[in-house]
């Protein structure tokens, strides 16, 4: 593989991995409403009280969740023929959305990039100020030595504009509590029943969310921005998504499902989360073996003149 094309194809699966990383966690808006199908339980929304309605319920685990401030977190993304992958690790979000997550592409064309860079499987950093990827040693050869690439947030931007600026502003304010806003954002709130989830007795509740205007509520982007970012996703073939959330006894999301269209064809996303307040421990990589994303795109531009 040529060194711009390399190069261009490492920068390409980082965005997309750092989309599909910020979703592990969940993005979403707030309000909504629902009715009661109430079954017999305990107190705690987890096991389906009678006496609370889905979306009282449901803001009960968002204050839980959110108040947790970190979690080990297990997903996994399919995006139509696009790709197929899973990450696993840690990530706290008490002052910034920080972890680390090992993800490993598992089908799909990205994963057959991935093997032409020589290995399917990548560490993931995340900071408050910046998200970082660990390349291989076949992308390191072609990136002057270096193995890490760095997204700071303030130049997400540059990935395309409104969509950019959402990922950016997702990215700086993203919580697993995100999906349980989602859900409530999108006004169909609905409890399905009591389940096992892993052998812990949980409530599921689902509902279907309008993608553009859970945008318009859960973000700071101006008017403008908006009216790109929905002209972006309806040629995306993304217009809405379907959302399922687990809560447990303690009123903590256990696991989430969300399933939609693309132009790519189908995704779907799962996520468990775990042992919530565990220690989260995650380090900017050396200066010397990181290489900015900024820089690798002037590279890349340059490297593309005749």
């Amino acid at each position: 593989m040529k060194r711009a094309t390399m190069r261009r194809a490492g920068l390409s699966i980082v965005a997309v991995t750092l989309f599909a990383g910020v979703t592990a966690c969940g993005t979403g808006g707030s309000g909504g409403s629902g009715r009661s199908e109430g079954s017999g339980g305990s107190t705690g929304s987890g096991e389906g009280s009678p006496r609370l309605s889905p979306v009282a319920a449901l803001r009960t685990a968002e204050k839980s969740t959110d108040g947790a401030d970190s979690a080990k977190v297990e997903s996994s993304t399919t995006i139509g023929s696009l790709m197929s992958m899973t990450a696993d690790g840690a990530l706290g979000w008490g002052d910034g959305l920080t972890g680390a997550l090992t993800i490993t592409y598992t089908g799909g064309t990205l994963a057959d990039t991935m093997r032409q860079l020589g290995t399917t499987s990548m560490q993931a950093r995340y900071l408050p100020d910046a998200y970082y990827a660990r390349m291989g040693d076949a992308f390191a050869r072609q990136a002057g030595g270096k193995h890490w690439i760095k997204y700071a947030y303030d130049d997400l931007k540059s990935l395309g504009g409104s969509s950019g600026a959402y990922l950016k502003d997702q990215m700086t304010h993203t919580t697993p509590n995100q999906s349980v806003k989602l859900l409530l954002a999108s006004g169909d709130v609905r409890r399905v029943g009591t389940e096992k989830v892993r052998g812990q007795n949980t409530t599921h509740y689902a509902g279907t969310v309008d993608v553009a205007d859970l945008a318009r509520q859960n973000s700071n982007l101006s008017r403008s921005q908006l009216a790109d970012l929905k002209k972006t996703l309806e040629q995306a073939g993304v217009t809405t998504e379907t959302v399922d959330i687990w809560v447990d006894g303690r009123d903590l999301l256990v696991k989430k499902v969300e399933r939609g269209q693309t132009a790519q064809g189908g995704y779907t996303q799962t996520a468990y989360y775990t042992d919530y307040g565990t220690e989260v421990s995650a380090k900017e990589p050396p200066a010397a073996d990181t290489a900015d994303f900024t820089e690798l795109l002037r590279q890349q531009g340059a490297g593309s003149r005749p």
